[in-house]
């Protein structure tokens, strides 16, 4: 049986009363909690009635917490309403409402220089809830319920820029709130014009509804939406009154803030390590890519003057090499870290022993110490479970 409404079998029905009666306490207090809204959150736990009422009770806290009630009468900063992309344009051949998402042509630093995180967090809650009240208004306008969507993420233009941290962990906590508090409600999730790397900013759930569609995206959309349900820029026959293929009533594309709207010149970063790095000398920090196509990102910030960078691909493994001993692949020249942070990332084309190498060696007066964080973000997912394969088959270093 599907679990959903119409289609439950005798332990399920059971477990939907059994649901309902745990939660007394709460449903009096949402403004929806009929059985299609409390099945989701059942399904979403196989049925399991504790991780079901557990995950319930901390939406409720989350619904309290954002003040979800009158979320869709706030509204963002100016600057936020003005360059963070996305729109509401559609409905797919269900009925279901569907969201884009222009990710290539936003500008992740600009919003977050001019808005807080928690801001573009909020508005994208808001983004949830508004999809919620349209699936209410297709449910009554079609006599017969509509509870899911659909997003599409445009990827056009989409660089290592985007893969800054701060506004990465933006996107990773968004996704986090969607699996956590709007269950069982994206249908599916079309990545056109793709990069497979946004698959590392999502949970495992969300994953599993990822379609990404090939070099003949335009035609493949129209199978999941109807040509006049879709923009004439996505492959189909919408346009503005003013005929518009963009559908620019919408749709909102983003583009570069400017500088007008920044309330400061840096994010401050929490970083994951600290060296210190001595007159005259320099520290390396290694970093095993096991994969083609992995990027490596890092942010660091120095104190004390400025610092060397620069990343090295080692010749010979399990031992120390000077850094005219390896492949230069970044070249090291010298940043001001200690007044602006410094962040970037690479694309690394072979496997190998990647060393970021923070170099002191120009100063023979003062030490610096070096505040940073690194990480390695896999190609796509069937990389990750490779790798998780080939960690559990390492013996430990007690074998």
């Amino acid at each position: 049986m599907s679990g959903r409404v119409g289609d439950l079998s005798p332990q399920q029905q059971e477990a939907l009363a059994r649901f309902q009666e745990n939660l007394q306490d709460l449903l009096p207090t949402l403004p929806k909690a009929d059985d299609y809204f409390l099945l989701r959150w059942l399904r979403a736990q196989n049925f399991d009635l504790q991780k079901s009422e557990d995950m319930f009770r901390k939406h409720v806290e989350f619904r309290k917490q954002l003040d979800l009630d009158n979320i869709l009468t706030w509204q963002p900063s100016e600057v936020v309403r003005l360059y963070d992309s996305g729109g509401l344009c559609g409905y797919d051949y269900e009925g279901c409402p569907t969201w884009f998402d222009i990710i290539g042509t936003l500008d992740p630093k600009g919003l977050l220089l001019s808005a807080s995180k928690q801001e573009l967090i909020r508005k994208r809650v808001k983004v949830c809830e508004l999809l919620m009240h349209e699936c209410e208004l297709q449910s009554q306008k079609l006599g017969r319920k509509i509870e899911k969507l659909l997003m599409v993420f445009d990827m056009e233009g989409l660089s290592l820029k985007h893969l800054w941290k701060p506004a990465v962990e933006v996107y990773q906590q968004f996704f986090a709130i969607l699996e956590a508090n709007y269950p069982e409600t994206v249908k599916n999730l079309i990545i056109v014009r793709a990069f497979n790397l946004v698959k590392s900013f999502m949970g495992e759930e969300t994953r599993k509804k990822i379609v990404i569609l090939g070099d003949n995206w335009k035609q493949e959309l129209t199978k999941f939406i109807s040509p006049d349900q879709l923009p004439v820029e996505f492959g189909g026959t919408m346009t503005d009154p003013d005929g518009n293929p963009k559908c620019l009533t919408k749709i909102n594309y983003g583009g570069e803030v400017p500088r007008s709207y920044f309330l400061r010149e840096q994010v401050r970063m929490q970083y994951e390590h600290k060296v210190s790095v001595g007159r005259g000398s320099s520290q390396q920090v290694e970093n095993e890519i096991l994969f083609p196509g992995c990027v490596l990102r890092w942010q660091f910030a120095s104190d004390g003057g400025d610092i060397g960078f620069g990343i090295f691909l080692k010749t010979k493994m399990g031992e120390w090499q000077r850094a005219g001993e390896m492949t230069e692949v970044l070249p090291s020249q010298r940043y001001n870290a200690h007044l602006v942070p410094e962040d970037g990332s690479l694309t690394c084309l072979k496997p190998g022993i990647y060393v970021l190498r923070f170099d002191n060696t120009y100063s023979l007066i003062y030490a610096k110490k070096v505040s940073y964080t690194v990480e390695v973000l896999l190609p796509d997912k069937a990389s990750e479970e490779k790798l998780q394969g080939l960690t559990a088959t390492r013996p430990s270093p007690a074998q």
